[in-house]
């Protein structure tokens, strides 16, 4: 028997559990404050269930004919079982029906796993900005821009 995969629109609700799941799966990883005022300002925040249960979530700015997308999360469990491709292909479909022609998301150089998702998915590099992230011991890592038509 399959899996049963469901996309619902994040809630209030949905941010204990990926509160909880962010510490894991960031170095840095956004608050429960983060969530809130990305619910709160009408952000695209969606949670994703397998067979009920949750597995990975995403934040997309939606602003004229661009996406950006903030934060896209599959807890440890799920990785490396095409649940961010699906996820990923949820958000193309959301950003165009809102008429959005283009997606923008920026990833640390070190993130070899996001790089080869976001690759593979047609992003290309077309910036970077120096000192982005926060890194450890007080330091700073660079973002690598990337786009894709949608």
């Amino acid at each position: 028997m399959s899996a049963v995969l469901s996309i619902e629109p994040m809630t209030e609700t949905d941010v204990d559990w990926i509160v909880d799941a962010e510490p894991r799966l960031h170095a840095f990883p956004w608050t429960r404050g983060n969530f809130i005022d990305s619910l709160q300002a009408g952000y695209a925040c969606w949670s994703m269930r397998r067979d009920g249960v949750p597995v990975a979530y995403a934040v997309m700015l939606l602003v004229l004919d661009e996406a950006h997308l903030l934060n896209i999360s599959v807890c440890e469990a799920a990785q490396r079982q095409r649940i961010a491709t699906t996820l990923l292909g949820h958000l193309f479909d959301q950003a165009r029906r809102c008429g959005a022609t283009q997606m923008f998301l920026e990833v640390r150089p070190s993130n070899e796993a996001a790089l080869t998702l976001y690759r593979h998915q047609a992003f290309q590099a077309v910036g970077r900005r120096k000192h982005y992230y926060p890194a450890l011991a007080g330091e700073r890592e660079d973002a690598i821009v990337m786009r894709r038509d949608l």
